[in-house]
C-alpha cells in the first residue's frame, strides 16, 4: 500500500497560482495510477487530473484543462495550477490506485487528507 500526505493550499487571488504536493510513503509510485481530486462544501467529489503509473498518459477534467498540470517525481505527486478562479475553491486530496486511469473515484483506493485551497474573487 501507499500512504499520501498533501502540502500546498492556501488562499490566492483569482488569477494567482498553487503548486500543490502530495508525498507518497510505502510502495512506488510508478506502481498506481494518480490522480487529483477536489470536493467542495456541499458538492461530490470531482476528478481533477489523473496520470497513468508509466507516466505516458495524463487526463484533466474540461473545468480545469489548460490551467492545469499534473506531474510526479520519485516519490512526490504534483498539481501546478494557474489561472485561478474562484470556482477552484476546494479540498483537493491526491489518490492512487490499480485499475484503469478513469476520473471515478471508486478506482482509487489510497487517499490523503486533502489540503484546502481557497480563491478569492
Amino acid at each position: 500500500q501507499v500512504q499520501l500526505v498533501e502540502s500546498g493550499g492556501g488562499l490566492v487571488q483569482a488569477g494567482g497560482a498553487l503548486r500543490l504536493s502530495c508525498a507518497a510513503s510505502g510502495r512506488p509510485l510508478s506502481w498506481y495510477n494518480l490522480a487529483w481530486f477536489r470536493q467542495a462544501p456541499g458538492e461530490e467529489r470531482e476528478f481533477v487530473a489523473g496520470l497513468s503509473r508509466g507516466g505516458g498518459t495524463t487526463t484533466y477534467s474540461d473545468s480545469v484543462k489548460g490551467r492545469v498540470t499534473i506531474s510526479r517525481d520519485n516519490a512526490m505527486i504534483y498539481l501546478q495550477m494557474n489561472s485561478l478562479k474562484p470556482e477552484d475553491t476546494a479540498t483537493y486530496s491526491c489518490a492512487a490506485g490499480v485499475n484503469e486511469l478513469t476520473f471515478d473515484v471508486r478506482d482509487y483506493f489510497y487517499w490523503g487528507q486533502g489540503t484546502q485551497v481557497t480563491v478569492s474573487s
